[in-house]
């Protein structure tokens, strides 16, 4: 659904939920490169979001304002190459003043497996459910 794409480029900030045993974690994560359908991220190695992702790659997002919201169920996937790595570390101006290097981040793109697009402004509300293949 292109509609949740595009409201993704201009929704930066999403809640991003992990898992850890049998308990959901949610917090503030920042896309770092869109790139069509896949999304890009940025973790340290010593945090325990990256803990959580390497024990369970299944997470959520939550993007919303107003009264449209997008959801994108997926894996974690780390294989980023170090062309997007640099490339990302050097589009976010918050990166350098945290980390030294580019290679103190771990990279890691969402595969999305489902996809939910609400926008309750039209009568009757828009409500999109799409399905995607794995990787």
């Amino acid at each position: 659904m292109e509609k949740a794409f595009e409201f993704l480029n201009g929704h930066k900030d999403v809640a991003f939920a992990t898992v850890e045993q049998d308990r959901p974690k949610i917090r503030v994560f920042q896309i770092m490169k869109q790139e069509g359908h896949t999304l890009y991220f940025a973790t340290a190695r010593h945090k325990e979001v990256y803990r959580q992702l390497m024990e369970n790659p299944h997470v959520e997002l939550l993007a919303m304002e107003g009264n449209i919201s997008v959801r994108i169920a997926g894996e974690a996937i780390f294989d980023v190459d170090d062309a997007t790595a640099q490339e990302i570390y050097a589009a976010n101006p918050v990166l350098p003043r945290l980390y030294k290097s580019y290679t103190d981040l771990v990279y890691f793109r969402l595969s999305a497996v489902s996809l939910d697009y609400y926008d309750l402004t039209p009568d009757p509300p828009l409500l999109g459910h799409y399905e995607y293949g794995q990787k």
